[in-house]
């Protein structure tokens, strides 16, 4: 199990302290959610935040996307230092164009990943399977921190992973929205690799919020 802590929810009157927490913690990944205000209602990071990350962290720098123009996005945020760009099945027109963008992402030298919300039926991942490197869950309504998980997440996450055991093993599967001890367990049982955790992690002592999510 992968712990990727969401800096949605850091503490950025402590931010030399807490990533120092986080880089010291076993986490794997720094989850950056980058949101536009018009896909989803909130505006958070551009990227001059995420070189800082770059220059405080080793960790990979796993960016989601949660944009309206994903195909110009992903260059910015590669530029700026990501490592892998997650981008939303519903913020492009067809699933050849959500395609296209990874093939592009990947002609960056950069793993490209590709998010559904709680709405959309995981069956239009179908497709997909051997383009992306990482799926990601939403087992929350994107934009926003703090909210309660959504039970129905699980069996996407099950069905997904039965998939892609059979056609793209490598890939990982990671879910994002109301992780704790409680629901990660649930969500590791259903087959997740990656985890995604904000106030879990930063509202808590950091180390100790992740070493109980492994």
């Amino acid at each position: 199990m992968k712990i990727a802590p969401s800096v949605l929810s850091l503490d950025y009157s402590q931010f030399p302290k807490q990533v120092e927490e986080m880089n010291a913690s076993g986490a794997s990944y720094i989850h950056y959610d980058v949101m536009d205000g018009h896909f989803v209602p909130n505006l958070t990071f551009g990227p001059d935040i995420l070189k800082a990350f770059c220059k405080s962290s080793d960790l990979v720098k796993d960016v989601h996307l949660m944009v309206s123009d994903p195909v110009f996005f992903a260059d910015v945020f590669i530029d700026a230092g990501a490592d892998i760009v997650t981008f939303h099945y519903e913020a492009l027109s067809s699933a050849d164009d959500c395609k296209n963008l990874a093939k592009h992402i990947h002609e960056r030298g950069k793993k490209a990943g590709i998010s559904i919300k709680p709405g959309t039926d995981v069956q239009v991942l179908k497709p997909l399977l051997n383009d992306f490197d990482l799926f990601l869950i939403m087992s929350v309504e994107p934009g926003f921190g703090g909210q309660k998980f959504m039970d129905n997440a699980l069996a996407k996450i099950h069905t997904l992973r039965s998939w892609l055991d059979e056609t793209n093993p490598s890939a990982e599967v990671e879910v994002d929205g109301g992780i704790n001890g409680e629901t990660g367990k649930l969500c590791k049982e259903a087959g997740a690799d990656v985890l995604v955790a904000g106030s879990y992690v930063f509202k808590h002592d950091i180390k100790e919020a992740v070493q109980s999510l492994l």
